[in-house]
């Protein structure tokens, strides 16, 4: 029989690529990992990893298992659901990985309706980057994660996660001088604040820029779009910048509309496939979507 637990270990080798980073994030040795991998591939009867230069990669019948390990784990999500329905109230710790704009701007006015409605909820509220948080999700280090996705760029990085989609937040182009809208020459040549270059958003920004006749001469890189925001009102970098952001700082900077302005991110609640029905999570999600609903309606359009 299949070790459950090897597995899983397999399963965290599909997310996060290398032995060295599944032990590093499940707090084992290099060795225990490689060790527990050949037993399973002892249970398995066949070869499940093949070696590439330093790395190791997974074969199609480690793909295979993964692929059904993700459906025995949604199958346990499930059961557990069912078993936190008998409970009552919503209670136990829900952990949430969030990105920082809805951080600071909804998720206050959310926790404070759950400590005031299920006072025997604990509610554990992490920053993430989009990019990592969907492994810490599947990997079961967070409950919930709360993330954007821009138009073009893939939503989701892996399988085995229910998402259900909050509503949407403007993305509008802001120039450090309204006189450059439509001079390529000048918007060409401004310096841009953008967030890491690997991030969607900044792919995003980047084929926008492109779409409208200009390479943007990248000079900031910053996850913090409020750093974004201060360079703009103070003259010295271009950016795109979410309403939500905006109406958090209470400004009044309008926006380019040489650039587009029908551009959207839409905003993700993503829990564990099989999950979606425990009522602590059920709490978290209408709590969530209560407090971005009531937000600037500008912020939602």
């Amino acid at each position: 029989m299949l070790d459950l637990h090897r597995l899983i270990l397999l399963r965290e080798l599909k997310l996060r690529g290398s032995m060295t980073a599944v032990a590093r994030e499940l707090s084992y040795s290099h060795s225990a990992v490689s060790q527990q991998l050949s037993l399973l591939e002892k249970e398995a009867g066949t070869v499940l990893l093949e070696r590439v230069g330093r790395n190791v990669q997974l074969t199609a019948a480690a793909e295979d298992l993964v692929r059904n390990t993700e459906s025995i784990l949604a199958a346990v999500e499930r059961a557990e659901s069912d078993l936190a329905s008998f409970h009552g109230r919503p209670h136990g710790v829900v952990r949430v990985a969030a990105f920082a704009t809805i951080s600071r701007g909804i998720l206050p006015t959310a926790l404070a309706s759950l400590a005031r409605d299920y006072p025997a909820l604990d509610v554990r509220l992490q920053l993430a980057d989009p990019e990592t948080a969907v492994v810490r999700l599947t990997s079961r280090q967070v409950d919930v994660v709360i993330t954007d996705a821009y138009p073009g760029t893939k939503e989701v990085a892996s399988g085995g996660v229910h998402i259900t989609t909050l509503g949407q937040d403007a993305v509008r182009g802001y120039l450090p001088r309204p006189d450059m809208d439509g001079d390529l020459d000048q918007v060409g040549s401004i310096p841009w604040v953008m967030e890491p270059a690997a991030s969607a958003s900044t792919q995003w920004a980047l084929r926008v820029c492109r779409e409208r006749g200009f390479e943007p001469v990248v000079a900031h890189e910053s996850s913090d779009l409020l750093f974004h925001l201060r360079l703009v009102e103070m003259g010295l970098a271009a950016a795109f910048l979410p309403d939500m952001v905006l109406h958090e700082a209470g400004s009044t900077l309008s926006p380019s509309p040489w650039l587009p302005m029908d551009q959207h991110r839409n905003i993700h609640f993503l829990v564990r496939d099989g999950s979606q029905a425990r009522p602590p999570l059920q709490a978290v999600l209408t709590a969530v979507k209560d407090a971005f609903q009531g937000a600037d309606p500008q912020a939602r359009e």
